[in-house]
């Protein structure tokens, strides 16, 4: 069985057997948060409960790296809307250890790339189109400078309300541990 038919099998059930019931809430988080975390597979679970956090509590964005790499990207854009839309009133970002952005190189993933088919010419075009890839592609070096770089893209938005607190944490991904990096309620 392919893993799309097992996915659409198992959510058959889980409808018919009404099992959703359990996970009914509003559009609004009741924490009035929004968290921008990495997309990483240790955290789908461990980070909810190292924070206490439940369905309906938070607005959850992730992307690789928990980056904000863009000041006008669908990142940002996010966090808006959780602000002005959605009645979030602080921001959490949390990176993690051992993140697979950190000291990623955009050689090793252009090579993957071309491993795959994808052609310098279409790379070419991604670049004419004024995206430069090795930026773009770049991970970081060290998950709290990323932490705190996206911290700033966030506070400092010109669209990001003033009186909203924008706090910087990284979390252990085997045991759940969060350091402080940014108190929002500080800065």
């Amino acid at each position: 069985m392919k893993l799309l038919e097992e996915i659409l099998d198992y959510n058959h059930e889980f409808v018919s057997e009404k099992k959703y019931e359990k996970y009914a809430t509003t559009k609004f988080p009741n924490k009035r948060m929004v968290l921008l975390t990495c997309m990483d597979t240790r955290l789908v679970e461990l980070l909810p409960r190292a924070l206490n956090v439940r369905n309906g509590d938070v607005k959850i964005v992730k992307n690789a790296g928990a980056l904000v790499t863009h000041p006008f990207g669908s990142i940002m854009r996010s966090l808006l809307v959780a602000v002005y839309q959605l009645q979030a009133e602080e921001v959490l970002i949390i990176g993690h250890h051992d993140c697979g952005m950190s000291g990623m190189k955009p050689d090793g993933i252009l090579e993957k790339m071309r491993q795959r088919g994808i052609s310098d010419e279409a790379l070419d075009t991604v670049t004419y189109s004024g995206i430069e890839l090795n930026d773009w592609l770049k991970g970081f070096e060290n998950v709290k400078e990323s932490v705190e770089h996206s911290v700033h893209m966030v506070r400092k938005h010109p669209l990001m309300p003033k009186d909203v607190p924008v706090h910087g944490l990284v979390i252990h991904p085997s045991t759940g541990k969060l350091d402080l990096v940014i108190d929002g309620y500080q800065a």
